[in-house]
């Protein structure tokens, strides 16, 4: 098997325990025990722990080992980290906590792309709600061309919304809404509300509506939020 599939399952085993508290903070690893339990060499050991080091799980001492690390450490805006968050126990304190965020970030990216966004871009949002209408009043449609449809039209709004740090989270809402659909949190088959919101915010980006695009997004991620806080 290849080293970086080796270590990757390595990786991914390791930060699931840790986000997921099966590995509780101050828990001390060593190479020895990671190669011995995975059956790895301590080559992709070391590998697989600079990668969680490097992602705020674990922190290495000279004559301590690894030692695990506190939330408080975590690189918590990984897509890594968010998907293995999202697997764990507390999926959905994860989900509404980055809900929260979507909803302080994604109504002014929106306001932002009715301003700044190129005109092939507004074009494409209304492709995108149009197509995103269509598959949801078919009932019983792609459920993976739809999540596409949903995760470009955000990363569009977020890259072009002229603040490049808002661009940068463009990896992170499409892990949250792909993560809510793999763990069934999505309704089967998509709110109507949710799909005229769509289709309102291409339709203010493409007018150049600030207003009517944040109004519209606050709405969409407001719809999430209320489903989230139904939930146990």
């Amino acid at each position: 098997m290849p080293t970086v599939v080796l270590h990757s399952a390595v990786v991914d085993t390791l930060g699931l325990r840790i986000t997921g508290g099966a590995l509780e903070p101050g828990r001390v690893l060593t190479l020895e025990s990671i190669s011995a339990e995975f059956g790895v060499s301590r080559t992709v050991a070391r590998e697989a722990m600079r990668m969680l080091e490097g992602l705020g799980l674990v922190r290495s001492g000279r004559r301590v080992g690894l030692v695990v690390l506190g939330i408080e450490s975590w690189q918590v805006l990984d897509p890594r980290v968010i998907a293995w968050r999202l697997q764990g126990a507390g999926r959905v304190d994860q989900l509404r906590s980055l809900t929260e965020m979507r909803h302080a970030v994604e109504p002014l990216a929106a306001a932002g792309a009715a301003r700044h966004a190129p005109a092939a871009v507004r074009a494409r949002l209304g492709e995108i709600a149009a197509r995103m209408r269509a598959l949801g009043e078919a009932g019983e449609g792609d459920h993976a061309e739809f999540l596409g449809l949903d995760v470009e039209m955000h990363e569009l709004l977020l890259r072009h919304s002229g603040n490049e740090l808002f661009g940068a989270l463009t990896d992170v809402v499409a892990a949250v809404l792909s993560g809510r659909t793999a763990l069934g949190l999505m309704p089967a088959s998509p709110v109507p509300g949710a799909l005229e919101q769509h289709e309102a915010v291409a339709r203010a980006v493409a007018g150049g509506d600030p207003d009517a695009a944040r109004r519209a997004m606050e709405a969409i991620v407001g719809e999430v939020q209320e489903a989230l806080h139904r939930l146990p």
